[in-house]
């Protein structure tokens, strides 16, 4: 499926400031030299599995056929969960089979427990599988492998719980499923569910809060918040020249409502 110059792609919780991304290149780079290796992102909060994932699933889709995309967001690591290659819409993922995979591995996909031992390096650290198994995997894969190489298929990946989208009466709610580095919320309301004249609503410690909706944050005024729909085509709140989670004291899980106007 890849060639020698496929594009391997890494989003982890490593940060910049230790050997751990290097050492992961790397190993790619030692089997697959001519593999052109990008970056998503490395500043996922440590543990934040749900983060790595929606910072995957943010990315992936943009990448050409046959991307390879490493994704190491593992408290799990050394224990049961397993290390798996997802092949879906004609990309491989690889990483630890704890959600992090699921939103940019989409249905339908083809899931492989690594397990082959050229796949995997040895001894295997029980503490660095991003260097050990996931690194030589993409490595192989990247060389000309095949994913059905790495092990046994698995019926299943494991999923993310699916963010809170409900109806209740004459409102909708959602949860802020997300907030950047910017202090924006994302939330798990989709743009067809944003009807004309809904009065939005998103709660935090700070209090609750409707915000005006616009197109863009130029459509308020400074210090003041905005909703509008996203790149990623869902809700999102933002606060021009500010932060929308700090004013507001909103995390992910905050909930968001949609309300028929009064």
């Amino acid at each position: 499926m890849q060639t020698r110059l496929a594009i391997v792609t890494f989003t982890t919780d490593f940060g910049f400031s230790d050997g751990y991304v290097g050492a992961m290149k790397g190993v790619v780079l030692s089997m697959a030299p001519e593999a052109r290796l990008v970056d998503i992102t490395h500043g996922i909060a440590p543990q934040d599995v749900a983060g790595g994932a929606i910072a995957l699933a943010q990315a992936a889709s943009l990448f050409p056929r046959g991307t390879i995309h490493v994704a190491v967001v593992d408290p799990g690591v050394g224990g049961a969960r397993a290390d798996v290659v997802v092949a879906s819409g004609g990309a491989l993922f690889i990483g630890p089979d704890n959600g992090v995979l699921s939103l940019a591995a989409a249905e339908p996909r083809q899931v492989y427990r690594i397990d082959a031992a050229a796949f995997r390096r040895d001894p295997v650290s029980p503490t660095f599988h991003g260097r050990d198994v996931f690194a030589p995997t993409a490595g192989r894969l990247a060389a000309g492998a095949s994913p059905a190489e790495v092990g046994p298929s698995l019926p299943s990946l494991v999923e993310l719980d699916p963010p809170l989208v409900r109806q209740v009466g004459d409102r909708v709610e959602g949860r802020v499923t997300h907030v950047d580095r910017f202090g924006n919320l994302l939330t798990s309301l989709a743009a067809e569910l944003v009807w004309s004249g809904a009065q939005i609503e998103v709660t935090g410690r700070e209090g609750t809060f409707r915000p005006a909706f616009g197109k863009t944050f130029a459509d308020v005024a400074p210090g003041e918040l905005v909703a509008y729909i996203g790149s990623s085509g869902l809700l999102e709140i933002g606060l021009r020249d500010g932060s929308a989670a700090v004013s507001t004291g909103c995390l992910r899980g905050s909930p968001v409502r949609l309300r028929r106007g009064s």
